[in-house]
């Protein structure tokens, strides 16, 4: 234990404050960083925004973000091995991270991965199209043309910073798409402008419920095979696939069936990245038959321990690296609890928590998004899994915390 005791408030059925009770604040982990190039997964973090405490970051204000402590936090992540996966839907794409300010973290990101030589790879999406104008798009050839030129723009914008695209799923493409040839036929033009092979991106309805229907069905099982159409027609031009349907069945069915393609010309297989955030343990230790590899919002809140875990692998260590990273499951699963749109309320609790940014806050107000009692469950499940890497600065933080929220000893 870590010495760090706090008097942390015991909850009721309804939320009520019935009383505190002393908790000693877990250690640090046995964490380490890597001496060499971590090789058995390819590992992404995608990292939130950090914003400017004063400024007006609130609901509908365009994004003013803190640029010193926001890439400090990926330089933390790049130093433990693991590439950062940025202008995602953790950095809040379309959830108060606007247009101007992803161009700009895009291109200040990727010129510091290359400063260290780091793996960065940026979202591409649609999101510069107004909500007013997405409202006014109608299916059919104007509709498709619009979300696919908006797609092209922010391709070029990646790939002109020197980063990876992922292309992410659109809201405006889930409005105007008929069926799952609308969806091939965006998708194509898309890809037709990437440079190098690009990440897809299927993000489930539990992240965006904008994306319900998405390639063209309700339908997961008519859905996947749209997918897998769409990356056997493209193979040479995917890099691999990154799953968030928080389904564990259903992602191993989908490795395996990437796993079942032919090797492209150049001798590879589209990847699997796991973005399953429930269920990452299992499927980047993987089975008999393979693993996945991982681009996943939790490994942002959890980079020593992932890098840690993913050291394990290396080393022929799997029920080590098993291990370490099941020891991160419960908070997992509770920072990306539903409504699991707010997992980045958790994400950036934790930051402050542990020093990386001044304050608990995150563009658009969405620290708002969890309640007290879900943020002093975090802190505790934190501690159990050594990821309160300065306890005593930790407990201070959150005595501060619980005063402002009412809560005293």
């Amino acid at each position: 234990m870590s010495g760090a005791v706090i008097a942390l408030p015991v909850f009721d059925a309804d939320g009520r404050v019935t009383g505190t009770e002393n908790v000693e604040l877990g250690a640090p982990g046995p964490w380490t960083t890597p001496s060499r190039p971590i090789t058995s997964r390819v590992a992404f973090a995608a990292a939130h925004v950090v914003p400017h405490v004063g400024a007006e970051n609130v609901p509908g204000a365009p994004a003013v973000v803190d640029w010193d402590s926001t890439l400090s936090y990926r330089h933390r992540i790049w130093e433990h091995g693991l590439g950062v996966a940025d202008a995602m839907d953790t950095a809040q794409r379309g959830m108060g991270l606007d247009w101007a300010a992803t161009q700009e973290l895009v291109r200040r990101s990727a010129a510091e991965a290359s400063s260290v030589n780091a793996r960065i790879a940026c979202g591409a999406g649609t999101d510069q199209l107004a909500p007013e104008v997405v409202a006014g798009l109608e299916p059919g050839n104007a509709g498709l043309a619009t979300v696919a030129d908006a797609y092209r723009e922010q391709v070029h914008v990646v790939q002109d910073a020197g980063a990876q695209v992922i292309v992410m799923a659109s809201r405006a493409l889930a409005r105007v798409a008929r069926g799952p040839e609308d969806y091939a036929r965006v998708y194509d033009a898309v890809l037709a402008d990437a440079d190098q092979p690009v990440i897809l991106h299927w993000l489930g309805t539990m992240f965006d419920p904008a994306l319900a229907g998405y390639w063209g069905s309700d339908s997961v099982d008519d859905a996947t095979a749209t997918f897998l159409d769409l990356v056997r027609a493209h193979q040479p031009r995917i890099d691999g696939v990154k799953v968030s349907l928080l389904d564990a069945a259903h992602e191993v069915g989908l490795r395996r069936s990437l796993a079942a393609l032919s090797p492209s010309d150049a001798g590879t297989k589209p990847r699997l990245y796991t973005g399953d955030d429930f269920n990452y343990p299992e499927l980047i230790a993987g089975d008999e038959e393979g693993h996945s590899d991982a681009l996943l919002g939790i490994f942002a809140a959890i980079y020593p321990a992932a890098s840690t875990a993913l050291q394990a692998f290396d080393a022929g260590d799997a029920a080590g690296g098993h291990k370490i990273l099941a020891s991160t499951e419960a908070l997992g699963r509770h920072i990306f609890a539903a409504p699991t749109y707010y997992y980045k309320t958790g994400i950036a609790f934790l930051s402050w928590l542990n020093g990386f940014q001044p304050g608990f806050a995150l563009v658009g107000g969405l620290h708002s998004g969890r309640s007290l009692r879900h943020l002093v469950e975090l802190a505790r499940l934190a501690g159990d899994c050594g990821m309160l890497l300065d306890p005593p600065l930790a407990a201070a933080r959150l005595r501060a915390f619980l005063t402002t929220n009412g809560v005293t000893a």
